[in-house]
This record gives C-alpha cells, sequence and structure tokens, in this order.
C-alpha cells in the first residue's frame, strides 16, 4: 500500500536505490565493452525514467548526458510504441540525440498489474562510440553538414519483443570502420539495459509499483524544491557574460556566445539571445546540448545531496533561439557541439553567476575536451582502428582554493587512456606524458595546469582535431589572470610544425602529435 505522508528517510533510501541501478549498469557497460573509449575512459552514462520518460536518476558518469538524455526518451515515446523486450537506438541529433558517435539505447520496463503487462518506466544508456562512419576515422571531423559526420539514426527499434532486428544491426556496422569492435560495445549497452531492467522490477516487486511510483515523483519534487531554494539566495537581477569559441574550423573569425540570466524568486531565466548564428563548421550545439550545460550549472550550484533528476530544470526557462550555435537546425554540423560548445557554454553562465554568486564560482576552466581522434590501417594486427580519446587540462582556480591540475572539468567526466591500454589496442607510441608546468593562471589563487600528451604514431594515418582554447584563453576571476593557451603540434624530423585548433592531418610513420593543453584561470589579485 502507497503511503501517503512524506519520510524523509524512506525517500533518502528510494534515492539511493535508483542511483544504485544506474551506477549498476555503468558497471556492466564498462566490463562488457570492447573499445578503450567505453572500457578506459569510461565515456558513457546511464539513467532511469519514469513511464513519462522524466529523468529519476542518473549515475554520476557524464554530465553533458545529464539533461539530453531525457529529450532522447521523450523522441521515442513520440515515434514509437513499445512492447516488452524492446530496446530502442538512436543518435540523431536532431531528434534527441546530442551528436552522432553518442548512441543512446533505451529499454523500456514492463511490470504486472492488474494480470496483464503495463509501462512503468525506462532504462537508457548513452555511450560514445570511436567511430561510427562519416568523412574521417573516429566521426569527428570539421564538417560542413551532419551528413558527413557518419552514420545517422533515428529511433527505431534494434531489439523488438526480445529479438535482435538482424537487418538494423547490419545496417550500422556496413557504415562502421570497426564493426567488430562497434558490435560488442552495442551489445554491452544492451546488456547494461537488461541488468537496468531486471533491478527495477526488483524494487517495484519489494516495495509495490504504487509506493515505487510515489517516491519517485517526490525525489522529482524535491530536486525542484531545492533547486528553488538555490535560486532563492541569489539576488534578483539580470546578470550577462558573453564569451567566444575560437572559431567554428573554416572560418578564422571568433564565435560570440553571449548569456543573460534573470533571477526573479525561486525562477531563472536563461536566455542566449544574441549569441551567433549556427556555423559552417561543425561547433554547432543542438538544444540538448545547451540544456544540459544550464543543468550542469545549477546542478553543480545546489551540493552533491541532490538527486539528478529532471526536476531541477522545472524552475529554470531556457531561451535558445532557432538557428544559432546554440539551437541549430538541420543539416548543420554538430561533432563539435556536444564537446566544445559545451564548455563553452558553461563559461558563459558561470561568468554571469559570478556576478550573482562570486563566493560559489570558478574561473574558466581549460574550455575543451582537446578531442583527438586517429584512424588508418594497423599493420601489426592487420585491421583497421580508430582511435578516440578527450584530454584533460587546468580547471580554474576557485574562491579559497587553486585549481586542480591535469583533470577533466565540466561537461566532461572522463578518464584519459592509460598509456598501457594505448599501446596495447593500436600502433601508437606514447613518448612523453606530463603535467604542462606553469599553465594555470596566476592569482591569489592559482589556476590548475594542463597536459602534454605526445604520441608517435608506428604507421600512416589521418588524424582530426576538435580543440579550443587555442586562441583566446581561459578567464581568470576577481582580478585573477587568464590560464595559458593551449597547443597543437606535429613532431616530424625533430621539427615542430604548429597545427590548428580545429582540422585534419596525415601522418606517417615516426611522426609525433603533441597535445598541449590549456591551463584553468587564476582567481584573486595575486599578493
Amino acid at each position: 500500500m502507497a503511503r501517503t505522508e512524506h519520510d524523509p528517510i524512506r525517500l533518502e533510501v528510494f534515492k539511493h536505490l535508483f542511483a544504485a541501478v544506474a551506477e549498476e549498469m555503468g558497471v556492466v557497460l564498462r566490463k562488457a565493452s570492447y573499445s578503450p573509449n567505453i572500457k578506459e575512459r569510461r565515456d558513457f552514462s546511464c539513467a532511469v525514467f519514469d513511464a513519462e520518460g522524466r529523468m529519476i536518476a542518473q549515475a554520476a558518469h557524464i554530465p553533458v548526458h545529464l539533461g539530453s538524455m531525457p529529450l532522447s526518451v521523450a523522441q521515442a515515446v513520440k515515434d514509437l510504441t513499445f512492447t516488452p523486450g524492446d530496446v530502442v537506438i538512436l543518435n540523431d541529433p536532431y531528434r534527441g540525440g546530442t551528436h552522432l558517435p553518442d548512441i543512446t539505447l533505451i529499454s523500456p520496463v514492463f511490470i504486472e498489474e492488474s494480470g496483464e503487462q503495463r509501462l512503468f518506466g525506462f532504462v537508457a544508456n548513452r555511450a560514445h562510440h570511436a567511430d561510427v562512419g562519416g568523412m574521417t576515422p573516429g566521426s569527428m571531423p570539421v564538417a560542413r553538414e551532419i551528413y558527413q559526420e557518419g552514420i545517422i539514426i533515428p529511433p527505431v527499434k534494434l531489439v523488438e519483443g526480445g529479438r535482435l532486428n538482424q537487418g538494423v544491426m547490419e545496417m550500422i556496422l556496413s557504415n562502421v570502420r570497426t564493426p567488430e569492435e562497434r558490435a560488442g560495445d552495442l551489445r554491452a549497452q544492451m546488456a547494461a539495459n537488461r541488468r537496468g531492467m531486471e533491478r527495477v522490477q526488483e524494487i517495484v516487486a519489494r516495495y509495490g509499483a504504487d509506493e515505487v511510483r510515489q517516491h519517485m515523483e517526490e525525489l522529482l519534487r524535491y530536486t525542484e524544491r531545492m533547486t528553488r531554494r538555490l535560486l532563492a539566495s541569489l539576488p534578483d537581477g539580470t546578470y550577462r557574460f558573453t564569451d567566444y569559441m575560437d572559431d567554428d574550423g573554416i572560418d578564422d573569425k571568433p564565435v560570440p556566445i553571449t548569456v543573460a540570466i534573470t533571477i526573479a524568486g525561486d525562477t531563472a531565466t536563461v536566455d542566449f539571445t544574441g549569441s551567433a548564428p549556427q556555423q559552417q563548421g561543425s561547433i554547432n550545439a543542438v538544444y540538448a546540448i545547451t540544456l544540459s550545460a544550464v543543468y550542469y550549472v545549477f546542478r553543480c550550484l545546489i551540493g552533491l545531496d541532490v538527486p539528478n533528476n529532471s526536476g531541477c530544470l522545472v524552475p529554470i526557462q531556457v531561451i535558445a533561439p532557432e538557428g544559432t550555435v546554440v539551437n541549430a537546425r538541420p543539416p548543420a554540423p554538430v561533432a563539435g557541439g556536444n564537446v566544445e560548445t559545451s564548455q563553452r557554454i558553461v563559461d558563459v553562465l558561470l561568468g554571469a553567476l559570478a556576478q550573482a554568486c562570486p563566493d560559489k564560482v570558478p574561473a574558466a576552466s581549460q574550455g575543451t575536451m582537446n578531442n583527438v581522434t586517429i584512424g588508418g590501417w594497423d599493420p601489426f594486427r592487420r585491421r583497421s582502428f580508430a582511435y578516440y580519446e578527450t584530454i584533460g587540462g587546468g580547471m580554474g582556480a576557485r574562491p579559497g582554493k587553486d585549481g586542480v591540475s591535469a583533470v577533466h572539468t565540466h561537461m566532461t567526466n572522463t578518464l584519459n587512456t592509460p598509456v598501457e591500454a594505448l599501446e596495447y589496442t593500436y600502433p601508437f607510441r606514447v613518448v612523453r606524458y606530463e603535467v604542462r608546468r606553469n599553465s594555470g593562471g596566476e592569482g591569489r589563487y592559482r589556476g590548475g595546469d594542463g597536459i602534454r600528451r605526445d604520441i608517435e604514431v608506428l604507421t600512416e594515418c589521418q588524424v582530426s582535431l576538435l580543440t579550443e582554447r587555442r586562441r583566446l584563453a581561459p578567464y581568470g576571476l576577481a582580478e585573477g589572470d587568464p590560464g595559458a593557451t593551449g597547443e597543437n603540434v606535429l613532431i616530424r624530423d625533430n621539427e615542430e610544425i604548429r597545427l590548428p585548433g580545429k582540422g585534419t592531418v596525415h601522418l606517417r610513420p615516426g611522426d609525433v602529435l603533441s597535445i598541449r593543453t590549456p591551463g584553468g584561470g587564476g582567481w584573486g589579485r595575486k599578493v
């Protein structure tokens, strides 16, 4: 029987029950996956949803997936009818996805009520696949249209009624460079969803469907209340900030992103009017990415104990005009919007909120994920390969503390690929891997330092770079100095050749690709 009175202790139990489901899904996905990007770097997220598609819990995985996964579930619910045993796959950024390498699998959770199977909720996971086709290995090119970035998958059933749709699987695998690895990762995603579905059904069997639904609803309300409490604690007013992307990879002009955050009582309006129009190059963000960045920033200000769910966004209105770099329309390319523009949106949001709560906001972190994709033919293992990695850098200094060095920040929460795993899997040799000393900005509290990672390639290959903060440095706050900009360098025959922040280059055996990541901004005047 459902409980009618709110019990905070029992609510805490359910908060951890749902979070544990998502965490266990992540363990299954990581252990069963094939690619280093998922197994070693943990570039994935898992979450639990109610029957309306509202996110009830997400594991502590990737922040850029926080606000976007519910849109994937919502699109699947809109387009399809679910039956027990179904698994829906999608990656279309304009239909609930983020960018094409992020493939989402959604499974309905059915329970037996009144002698029949009824939809109770969903479990879903999103993982970044190291290649999904397109014009360059790794599927992260400087493209001019989305069709150049890889295979586009609308919401479609990969598994129907418990039976694999072999046609859909074959279509996907026929459009990628590393089909065996992709098949292994997709099966790992299916296994993760199966585990999540079983765990939710076990919770319902133990506590009853009515009580579980009640606590799902109460968790959403709890997060909404805590978000409203945060907003009410901030001074009413409108706070504006503008920052810039270096370029779009095609035109060398900086790309402005502008926000005005209006706090009114326990509500907020986040308005990106004035941001640049969508670009020719692939730095465009879809609405789901912008929503995720907003979710992440306000979620950080609330505190760690509040559950990750859709309740956070209830008191926050997000205005992102269509056709801009923060809400692009098809067929704009979007590969870098998920990984680079999302970081700048965070910088802009924090820059605005630093005016409202300067004691809570750090200086700019490195502001990029330093995306590197390398692909070609591996003569040692006699197979095609596609390597993808994001590389950490400096965290911005905080009021009262220095920034952390050599760490992934903000919209990414991945790890760097271990040297051993990298050299075991790919025709590479890591010749230098160290903290990039003195790259953090000076200040009363110093920004964290970036990373230098030098990779020697042992075969001919193609490299694609999507990086930022190579021209425009991460800002400091409270009179702190900016962090150092990053550098991409090709070392060939002992000569250093400066590479652009975005683009494609062909390497030959013995070449060294040196990625030198930005430092974080400093905080406060140096004394």
